[in-house]
C-alpha cells in the first residue's frame, strides 16, 4: 500500500534547485537525484518528476508548462460539466416533447 505525501512548493522548488545546482559533480543526472533525494527525504523518482515539470517549465523540455497544464484541466472539467448539462436538457426535451403529444391525443 502506498502512503501519499505532499510537498510544499517550497520543498520542491529547493529539491529541483539542489539537483540543477550540483548535477554538474555527479557522473548523471540521476545520480544526482538520488543522492539528493536520499538527503531531503523523497523518493529519486519524485525528485525526477519534480526536475522534469521545472525544466518544461523553463522552456528546456519539450510538454505542457504547468499553466497550460492547468489550463488543460480546467477544460475538460468545463467539457464534462457541459456535457452532462446537454444530456439532461436532451432528457428533458424527449420528456416534455412524449408529454405534449400524449396531450394532445385525449
Amino acid at each position: 500500500m502506498s502512503k501519499s505525501t505532499r510537498y510544499s512548493p517550497e520543498f520542491r522548488e529547493r529539491g529541483v534547485r539542489l539537483v540543477l545546482e550540483h548535477q554538474g559533480e555527479y557522473e548523471s543526472q540521476w545520480a544526482a537525484m538520488e543522492s539528493i533525494s536520499a538527503k531531503i527525504g523523497c523518493t529519486a523518482e519524485t525528485l525526477r518528476k519534480w526536475v522534469r515539470q521545472a525544466e518544461r517549465d523553463q522552456g528546456i523540455r519539450a510538454g505542457l508548462t504547468s499553466s497550460e497544464r492547468e489550463r488543460l484541466r480546467s477544460l475538460e472539467r468545463e467539457n464534462r460539466e457541459l456535457k452532462r448539462a446537454n444530456e439532461i436538457l436532451r432528457k428533458a426535451s424527449a420528456f416534455f416533447a412524449q408529454a405534449e403529444l400524449d396531450r394532445r391525443g385525449k
